[in-house]
């Protein structure tokens, strides 16, 4: 059975939810068994689910019993759904139990507090090794889907629970989504090790989520830049926390003196600090950064995970030797992906990576062999003939003006630059021009109510253009 689940005793506690329930190894292992009976052989089910014991019961049972799903924020913008339903046309839906009257499919079962529906759609042809779909990240309007195999989900899992020493004395909190790369892959880590998962859908600035994650004793937290600047914001530093060893990072740059800060009050209270990187085209995590480094190199992404190698290629695809040299970062692993999908024919693809990707990030290693990168390939300008980086010129703005939000976007004739504060319009002018030595016309300066953002924090660049 994939991830070990077989090995561990049936009344062992797998995951535990903010409403109270909770599933056991033992029960996950039944539903999996009943799972297969409940559809035919390898179908394709559009899983809508929330942060609860049923979204963990139905994604992993599903994928045990051989079934496809796509796993999707049971709060899918609407014409989104409609948009994937129409091109890849499941026969099969599963949603809470109280969203199924919303959809008009004959209901098939109900259990853990979801409903399984036939839709009436017929099955489809699919590839042998594919195990689940999942969005890509920040694509809220795209239809395409990333393509995972059992292998992936065995490598992620191994990967991460090697390099965090994970323990079935573990209880991880989870506030991350499940349809997310980085909280599916909590699940996958911590069930490979006979852990227990705390999985909730409060809001971190709830009374009752604090209560939750003290009653219930979590030893860790993973969460996005967002998320550690709502704890910053909720004082965590001066709660008393015994129970929580570990803090994790991912999802994109951390404003260095927010990362640092954390990494400190780590290191003071005896707590680990550790930073991770990752896309869903290579099943959450492909680099750390240990602890003992958290201060000394903050801001790098580390190393390449345990069985996975990263590397840097130049413009013309040779490899790059020499430390402090700028290249697109490439990532070799069994837990990189099969490919794309962008429509259901797609589903009968064979594996098109082969264990490698370029990942799309530009980067560069020091003396040490840790990876720090520098921007997205795609995200530079050539304003009057000087490459300029628009990750590297948010980072200027969201460092000179603290708490403002700030994107960048644009052509080589012109960058765009939104903010949410009118008052620093042409404070930021001034500083981009002063920093960059480019002259005032190089700059637009847009002022909108809030910069869009996808669940995970990260900035919807597509979006902008709709303002």
């Amino acid at each position: 059975m994939i991830l070990n689940l077989d090995r561990w005793k049936k009344e062992a506690v797998a995951a535990i939810d903010s409403q109270g329930e909770q599933l056991t190894y033992g029960e996950l292992r039944n539903f999996a068994e009943q799972a297969e009976h409940l559809m035919p052989s390898r179908s394709l089910v559009f899983l809508l689910v929330e942060n609860n014991v049923g979204g963990i019961a139905w994604t992993i049972g599903n994928i045990c019993a051989g079934n496809v799903p796509l796993i999707l924020n049971a709060h899918l913008d609407e014409g989104l759904y409609k948009s994937l339903y129409e091109l890849y046309q499941p026969p099969f839906v599963c949603v809470p139990e109280g969203m199924a009257e919303k959809f008009r499919y004959d209901t098939i079962a109900t259990c853990y507090g979801y409903t399984l529906m036939k839709t009436g759609h017929e099955t489809c042809p699919m590839n042998d090794e594919l195990s689940h779909l999942l969005p890509t990240s920040g694509s809220t309007g795209s239809p395409k889907l990333v393509r995972h195999k059992f292998d992936n989900i065995e490598a992620a899992a191994l990967n991460i629970s090697t390099f965090f020493e994970l323990t079935e004395k573990d209880r991880p909190l989870m506030v991350l989504p499940l349809y997310y790369t980085m909280g599916l892959s909590m699940v996958f880590s911590h069930f490979y090790v006979g852990a227990t998962v705390l999985i909730t859908n409060l809001s971190m600035t709830d009374r009752n989520f604090w209560n939750f994650m003290k009653e219930e004793r979590a030893t860790s937290f993973t969460g996005v830049p967002y998320s550690f600047e709502i704890l910053n914001l909720m004082r965590i530093f001066r709660m008393d926390l015994p129970d929580l060893k570990l803090l994790t990072q991912g999802g994109g740059r951390m404003p260095r003196e927010l990362n640092l800060k954390f990494a400190e009050w780590c290191r003071d209270t005896g707590r680990q600090w550790i930073a991770t990187y990752g896309q869903s085209e290579c099943t959450a995590r492909m680099a750390w950064l240990p602890a003992k480094w958290a201060i000394e190199k903050v801001g790098s992404i580390g190393i390449a995970v345990p069985n996975g190698e990263l590397s840097l290629i130049d413009m013309d695809g040779h490899l790059i030797a020499t430390p402090n040299t700028e290249g697109e970062m490439c990532y070799r692993g069994k837990n990189v992906t099969m490919g794309y999908a962008r429509k259901r024919e797609d589903l009968l693809l064979g594996d098109e990576r082969h264990g490698f990707i370029r990942t799309g990030d530009l980067a560069y290693f020091d003396e040490d062999g840790c990876f720090y990168i520098v921007g997205r390939m795609g995200r530079f300008l050539k304003l009057f003939g000087m490459r300029v980086g628009l990750d590297e010129c948010e980072r200027i703005v969201k460092g000179k003006f603290t708490g403002l939000e700030c994107a960048c976007v644009g052509t080589d004739e012109k960058m765009i630059v939104y903010l949410t504060d009118e008052n620093n319009k042409d404070n930021v002018k001034e500083e981009l021009v002063a920093r960059l030595k480019l002259v005032a016309s190089s700059f637009e300066i847009r002022v909108i109510p809030e910069i869009p953002k996808n669940e995970a924090g990260k900035i919807l660049y597509a979006k902008l253009n709709e303002k």
